[in-house]
């Protein structure tokens, strides 16, 4: 039974609002979202389903297998061929 006397007397109580989802925290050196490292652990490349490794200067990561580096955008990796820079 709710103690709010605005509630019908029997019904359930009210359900406090979830917390807002946070945002990434902000790449002081580059004004862009940081890229979670830990993601890394998970990540494989999209081609040859091999290891990827972190370049932060260019926000992007790179496999080597397949000589491709897939962008970072807003803390997200950006996991496709297309969007994928072409290794020099």
């Amino acid at each position: 039974m709710s103690d709010d006397p605005d509630l019908p007397p029997d019904s359930p109580p009210p359900v406090p609002p979830l917390d807002p989802i946070p945002e990434p925290d902000p790449d002081p050196r580059a004004g862009r979202a940081a890229f979670d490292r830990r993601m890394l652990e998970a990540l494989v490349c999209p081609q040859t389903q091999g290891p990827l490794s972190y370049d932060a200067e260019r926000q992007e990561l790179v496999s080597r297998a397949a000589n491709l580096a897939f962008p970072i955008r807003g803390g997200i990796p950006v996991m496709l061929a297309d969007e994928a820079r072409t290794l020099d």
